[in-house]
């Protein structure tokens, strides 16, 4: 038989005689039975969802008994069996299905309330092995799901105790279930299953021996946590998908938009390569810092990040890596901020930062990077991943290839200086001082342009430039790139090395009495 338009599907509102309930978590079952019983629909179940049927008195029967067969292995096989699917799959619009379920003695079921295993908890627990994860694969639910929602036109299929409530109100209020509501049901479940199978296919992907290759599959699915009421520009839709509570709690003002995301996703890679640092406080503008200083005091930090460019800062965002006190946040509230984000607040300070409405305020409740974090780019055609960039440098790392050693306070500088330019759009150069950004060039198709950038951003500012490292991203292609920053008044350079022109460069740098490092590793960001 031909595949039916959706348009051609039978959409008649359907009554419900029979349910088959199994379901994993056992959240409000007992009030959903209760009112399909009220409705006189038969229930079916199997193992414990029927036992906790039952301790309520309600009437139930075990899918053993409709199928004449024992369920076996362990709990492993109940519901796989013509019987069951044969009553979820069939087409009770269609007269051929009638008359085969009729010789075949089997009886139509209206609806399936499954959810499944807890396999993403299970797995999320530190203590899980190979094994308990594969006992914690559903079989037969997902067969029971989508087969329900394959037939949606005949079945209702309820995967959520979310989902109750609505189902009850329909059977209350119309006696049956609309058409409008089985397809949404059914939307949710192919879902639902979707995204159980991507979590057990990339479970799977980590216990491949070659388990630091990318996938040969890239399985991603994210459940929508909220619409945004528009992408970068007022004319693109847009939502937000994942788990950012996790990370972030936005308890003060207006909903983060989809610029504010990008913003804070940035702000946060950046304080996390300081958490364990002196009081940091970053200022971010577009994704990119424009300010970032450490220092004793956190009121202190602020005015050495906000001293680097006194004009971005109007209508950005603000990180901080400590608790923000209520000097520091006196400070910050001199000037239109509109997002602050930091892992807790003084009460002083929320009660001042709180006077403005709309102003965002963001507590910090996980760092996002971690030791398995990957990226993800769409491009034309797909998709681009790669491991994050969670690469730091130590000073026992660092490479001096030049004359002149770097002293102490050098070093300080340049590893300082080093944190701040990973996070910075290439080509990206940093000149840093006393633990303080004093001039920052980003996104320039020339490294001398952005050095450019940042000595003039700096003068502008009336800060010196005497004594400061600079660092570059990547590479100095040629020696002009040290040239400038030792004009400028840079005395020592950290950069990644790896140029045909490395000699030249380095030779330039001596000729001038500057310390040059190499990290071996670059922080290309594109």
């Amino acid at each position: 038989m031909a595949l039916q338009p959706l348009s051609e599907l039978p959409q008649e509102p359907l009554t419900i005689n029979r349910a088959l309930l199994s379901v994993s978590d056992k959240t409000e079952i007992t009030k959903l039975a209760q009112a399909l019983n009220k409705a006189g629909v038969e229930i079916i179940s199997t193992g414990g969802t029927a036992r906790k049927i039952r301790e309520q008195d309600i009437p139930v029967t075990d899918v053993s008994e409709i199928t004449g067969f024992e369920e076996c292995l362990d709990g492993r096989v109940k519901t796989l069996h013509p019987i069951i699917h044969g009553g979820i799959l069939g087409r009770t619009s269609h007269q051929a299905d009638v008359d085969e379920m009729k010789r075949l003695d089997i009886d139509p079921i209206e609806l399936v309330v499954v959810n499944l295993y807890p396999f993403k908890e299970t797995v999320a627990k530190g203590d899980c092995t190979p094994a308990i994860a594969t006992e914690n694969i559903d079989i037969g639910g997902p067969t029971m799901i989508r087969a329900a929602a394959k037939n949606f036109a005949h079945v209702g299929i309820l995967t959520a105790p979310a989902q109750y409530e609505e189902c009850i109100s329909e059977i209350q209020q119309k006696g049956n279930l609309s058409f409008a509501k089985r397809q949404e049901w059914a939307k949710h479940a192919f879902n639902h299953t979707a995204s159980y199978d991507s979590a057990i296919a990339n479970y799977f992907n980590t216990l491949d021996d070659k388990s630091d290759q990318l996938p040969e599959q890239l399985n991603i699915s994210l459940t929508k946590s909220q619409t945004l009421r528009y992408g970068e520009n007022p004319h693109q839709g847009a939502a937000v998908y994942g788990n950012q509570s996790e990370f972030i709690d936005c308890f003060h003002g207006k909903q983060l938009s989809y610029n504010n995301f990008t913003d804070v996703d940035a702000a946060l890679n950046l304080i996390s390569d300081f958490w364990d640092s002196k009081p940091t406080c970053a200022i971010f503008k577009h994704t990119v810092p424009c300010g970032v200083a450490s220092d004793e005091e956190l009121s202190n930090a602020w005015k050495k990040a906000f001293a680097t460019d006194t004009m971005s800062p109007f209508g950005g965002i603000v990180v901080v890596n400590e608790k923000l006190d209520i000097e520091t946040a006196n400070a910050i509230n001199e000037i239109f901020t509109e997002i602050i984000i930091a892992p807790e607040y003084s009460a002083e300070s929320l009660e001042l930062l709180q006077e403005k409405k709309n102003r965002r305020l963001i507590r910090i409740k996980k760092l996002p990077n971690s030791n398995e974090s990957r990226q993800y780019r769409s491009i034309f055609g797909g998709a681009l991943s790669q491991d994050a960039d969670l690469k730091t440098v130590t000073k026992d790392e660092l490479e001096t290839v030049t004359k002149r050693t770097p002293s102490e306070e050098e070093i300080e500088n340049l590893l300082f200086a080093w944190k701040v330019v990973k996070h910075i759009k290439s080509n990206a150069i940093v000149y840093a001082k006393n633990n303080q950004t004093i001039g920052i060039g980003t996104g320039q198709t020339s490294r001398v342009e952005a050095s450019e950038i940042a000595i003039a951003k700096a003068r502008q500012e009336g800060l010196s430039l005497e004594g400061t490292a600079i660092a570059s991203d990547a590479f100095f292609p040629f020696p002009d790139g040290v040239e400038a920053a030792a004009e400028a008044g840079a005395q020592t350079v950290i950069q990644p090395g790896g140029s045909i022109r490395d000699e030249q460069v380095i030779d330039a740098a001596d000729e001038l009495g500057l310390s040059m490092v190499f990290t071996g590793n670059r922080h290309f960001r594109h």
